[in-house]
């Protein structure tokens, strides 16, 4: 995994939010100058609070948002600032599993030529050639090859959430958005699909942008992780690094809400004061000192830098020492 699939510079997105002649605009700061990449082969997950910019993350890096600044590189080209004729030829290559299995498929159509429609689009294969393509992804993500005839409304949630994988999966993507893919699943399920990931994955070499608000979750399908609070990057780790020393005071507190399987072992839950500050007016300095326990007046005045800690392992805080794990 030594090669950059994906690479994002300094990227930034607003929303005007503010409507009519006379009013006063306002943008809400959906992604904050975030800097990431992914590798060939690897799962990287973003994890962070409802409204924090994961799903606009996912939707940039598929170009069905524009960056307002910075830069997108996926597989060597610079995607940002292309045109729609410019990205069609790519976007076979980036295909999305979306969070609600039965919004994302049309209830008109059956399962078959949802499944097929990337085929009509992006290839010249016969009804035919389309047919057995189908049928041969249903039984690779787990379902009766004959379903292809059935409608969405007959499939249970985790079903449903198969046929969409099926559907990412047609015209053999380099990377695969998992958009909160199993939140809306029974936890039984939720390892089903995961398993099921982690399979296709190894067999068909995919690379996977993986976005929950589950730790315990990405935690079995991660390889890297981003955690992200208000629009931007605060922590950035493999897996075994971050869950083991997190350098970051809203990471701690994220990891100190994960349930532990074991009655017998106390955990100290850590509480973050405050509430969640607004998009449309983010604090100034770190965006994190409004909740954060050792803020000091140098926080509340000065954006923090990305500091490295280790290998690979980089934080966004002025003072990662103090959160150093004895």
């Amino acid at each position: 995994m030594s090669t950059p699939l994906v690479s994002v510079k300094n990227v930034t997105k607003t929303f005007q939010v503010s409507k009519g002649f006379f009013a006063k605009k306002k943008y809400v700061h959906a992604v904050n100058d975030i800097t990431f990449t992914i590798m060939q082969g690897e799962t990287f997950s973003l994890v962070g609070e409802s409204g924090c910019g994961k799903s606009t993350t996912g939707r940039l890096l598929d170009r069905l948002l524009t960056p307002d600044q910075g830069e997108i590189w996926f597989n060597g080209n610079e995607i940002s600032k292309i045109s729609e004729n410019e990205m069609r030829p790519l976007r076979r290559d980036v295909q999305m599993i979306f969070q609600d299995p039965y919004g994302s498929l049309n209830p008109r159509m059956r399962i078959g030529d949802l499944i097929a429609e990337p085929l009509l689009i992006h290839t010249n294969l016969s009804a035919g050639e389309r047919l057995k393509k189908v049928q041969e992804l249903l039984e690779i993500v787990g379902l009766n090859a004959m379903y292809y005839e059935r409608y969405p409304h007959e499939f249970s949630g985790g079903q449903r959430q198969r046929i969409g994988i099926a559907r990412a999966l047609t015209v053999r993507p380099k990377l695969v958005i998992a958009d909160e893919p199993v939140s809306a699943l029974d936890v039984s399920i939720q390892a089903q699909i995961l398993n099921l990931l982690n399979d296709l994955q190894r067999n068909f070499n995919l690379t996977y942008l993986f976005i929950s608000h589950d730790l315990s979750v990405v935690e079995m399908i991660s390889d890297r992780i981003g955690v992200m609070y208000l629009g931007t990057i605060v922590e950035t780790a493999s897996k075994e690094e971050l869950y083991e020393n997190p350098r970051h005071p809203y990471t701690k507190a994220l990891l100190s809400a994960v349930p532990f399987p074991d009655p017998a072992r106390e955990k100290k839950r850590i509480l973050l004061p405050g509430d969640l500050p607004s998009p449309v007016n983010p604090p100034s300095g770190c965006l994190f000192h409004t909740r954060c326990p050792h803020c000091t007046e140098f926080c509340k005045s000065q954006k923090p830098e990305v500091k490295l800690v280790g290998d690979n392992h980089a934080v966004k805080c002025h003072y990662p020492d103090l959160y150093e794990m004895k």
